[in-house]
């Protein structure tokens, strides 16, 4: 009888063991959506901490901003990790996507880079700049040249402006407005081009010395976990959050971006 007693309790304690290990219990899946460069390869240094907190993420990744917060709102998608909470915040008010920000990632800093000028301050009379086209970056961009004293915007227009709310530009600058992720390409064809940091690392131009104008860090420009309104509080956003706020991941992002990405965590 002894034997058989020790003889359970051997074969109980590890299932217990398991039931009671959110890496030995069955895994939440995930589908989480990141456009590709940094967000993707952030979230895939992430996923070993996710594993260990009970998550299994499959990365779905996508080229444009548009895309990831379509599939989410859809329900194609669990979370996605892409945006700031500027851009959410203008996509949700003209989209009604209803999607809201549960905690901080990174932060790519926009830059203005040139193939032909080493500063600003050599881009000559009626040079053609080419800018992002989509509400939140385009804002962003000119908000920038306002910052450096290159133009001045409608007060109005804040960091959601437009060409239209340039009331002064002494360089006479002329405005291309481009898909974000065409701006690094249009560099050979324009004298500057401002491009968002995730789309300057998949073009090799970040950190080759072609910025010649960095925008100044700001809190909307950060980046973040997103999920529907209803997800706001399910079981697994936290541990996703944890695992993506790990301090792996913090030292996967310095030693790899040598300060091209920021984590914000």
């Amino acid at each position: 009888m002894k034997r058989r007693a020790l003889l359970q309790t051997s074969i109980l304690l590890p299932l217990t063991l398991i039931a009671s290990n959110p890496a030995f219990a069955s895994a939440k899946r995930l589908r989480i959506g990141v456009t590709s460069g940094p967000h993707a390869d952030i979230l895939r240094a992430a996923l070993p901490v996710a594993k260990k907190n009970g998550l299994d993420i499959k990365i779905v990744e996508f080229q444009d901003y548009v895309s990831p917060n379509e599939a989410l709102a859809a329900g194609d998608l669990d979370a996605n990790i892409f945006q700031t909470e500027s851009y959410l915040g203008l996509m949700n008010k003209q989209r009604r996507y209803g999607l809201v920000p549960v905690g901080r990632t990174i932060t790519l800093p926009l830059a203005f880079y040139s193939n032909r000028y080493k500063s600003f301050n050599q881009v000559p009379q009626g040079a053609r700049v080419g800018i992002p086209n989509d509400p939140s970056s385009e804002g962003r961009a000119l908000y920038a040249l306002q910052d450096a004293g290159i133009i001045k915007l409608r007060p109005s227009a804040g960091r959601e402006g437009s060409p239209l709310d340039v009331i002064s530009n002494p360089k006479k600058l002329k405005f291309v407005e481009l898909d974000p992720a065409q701006t690094a390409r249009s560099l050979p064809d324009l004298d500057v081009s401002a491009v968002n940091g995730n789309y300057a690392f998949l073009a090799g131009i970040m950190g080759s010395g072609k910025a010649i104008l960095y925008e100044k860090p700001a809190s909307l420009y950060i980046n973040h976990i997103v999920v529907r309104e209803k997800d706001r509080n399910a079981a697994w956003v936290k541990p996703l959050v944890k695992s993506y706020q790990d301090a792996s991941v913090r030292d996967y992002i310095r030693k790899t971006y040598h300060g091209g990405v920021v984590a914000n965590f």
